[in-house]
């Protein structure tokens, strides 16, 4: 009889224990469920939003057979930091990279083109700064005229304004950097001043902002300035992209719904997603468009304006470590800018 009913305790046991596990098992499930649904909701939401194509882009939802997937060629995109002003339409771009990637060669490139860069501007029929081109004509005149100038295609883009930035900044828990000098720069939020110590530090959204727009007090000024945003660009996609951080997903992509615009269709996500696990672990090449600063009088402004003048050679070079990246290899065909109309 005792050994009938331990049989029997055990067997209870063994059912209570398993209950249990279900139990736990279904709420977990469930709370995964919820989860999902409320991310797929705001990630679609997000997702009309921020998608703003460029004139000649396909529409967000074909389904063209001869498309090629973002995780299958090499590709280009331009990532925008846009100052807005209120007498302006637009806003100016107040930091343009543009970054290759090849999934094919697992090489990443990225290059900072500084924002008083001299550029002729087609569509208005003359030479203007770089970032004017957002002003007259928002996206399409700013990659039409940087196509021109680096002589190769943008695939894609993403801009932000400077709100947005601050907000993705604090949604990763904010970025790490290595200050290359001591100073003290004014928040634009507070108008309080903070100092920069030379060294590793970790920075708020409106910390980063400063941090990465602040170039008077820079020693090597729009070249250092183009060093230090690449470098809270790389902290922030290693951020946002760690397990530490996936608690968050939903939080991000509300940031980037209402502050983020690119032409690239939500369909590419996923593929996009799968290429950056392949090669997140390539080094980025960082190029320098190397080239001087003059002060011109400029028949717009009234006045003598401080411009930015590649130097040629520098910008040949550029182009065709550009192109390389691009094809992977000296021996492939030229690549054919097909520059969008307006």
């Amino acid at each position: 009889m005792d050994n009938s009913r331990r049989k029997t305790r055990k067997s209870m046991k063994k059912r209570k224990t398993l209950y249990t596990v279900l139990v736990i098992s279904m709420v977990l499930l469930s709370g995964i469920i919820v989860f999902a649904i409320n991310l797929t909701l705001e990630a679609k939401n997000a997702a009309s939003k921020m998608y703003v194509p460029l004139e000649g882009d396909e529409k967000e939802n074909s389904t063209n057979l001869d498309h090629v997937k973002i995780e299958e060629a090499a590709f280009t995109i331009l990532l925008a930091g846009i100052e807005r002003q209120e007498e302006e339409k637009n806003g100016r771009s107040d930091m343009l990279i543009v970054v290759t990637v090849n999934p094919n060669t697992e090489k990443i490139s990225m290059v900072s083109i500084p924002r008083d860069t001299m550029v002729y501007i087609d569509e208005i029929g003359r030479k203007e700064k770089i970032n004017h081109a957002y002003s007259y004509g928002g996206m399409n005149y700013t990659i039409n005229t940087l196509e021109k100038l680096l002589d190769i295609p943008i695939d894609y883009y993403v801009s932000t304004d400077f709100q947005g930035f601050q907000d993705i900044v604090d949604t990763v828990g904010g970025v790490d950097v290595d200050v290359p000098f001591t100073v003290k720069i004014q928040l634009a939020d507070t108008m309080k001043w903070k100092t920069y110590t030379k060294g590793p530090m970790h920075l708020q959204g409106n910390e980063a902002l400063a941090y990465v727009r602040m170039r008077k007090k820079d020693p090597e000024g729009d070249k250092g300035r183009n060093t230090r945003q690449k470098q809270v660009i790389q902290d922030i996609i290693n951020k946002a992209t760690s397990v530490s951080n996936i608690t968050k997903v939903d939080d991000m992509i509300k940031d980037v719904g209402e502050n983020v615009k690119t032409n690239i269709p939500s369909s590419e996500y996923f593929g996009l997603m799968k290429m950056y696990q392949k090669i997140k672990t390539s080094p980025i090449e960082q190029f320098q468009l190397e080239g001087y600063d003059e002060r011109i009088y400029s028949e717009i402004e009234k006045q003598d304006i401080w411009y930015f003048f590649p130097h040629d050679d520098s910008l040949i070079e550029l182009k065709e470590k550009l192109k390389l990246n691009l094809e992977g290899s000296e021996q492939n065909a030229p690549i054919e800018v097909n520059h969008k109309s307006n």
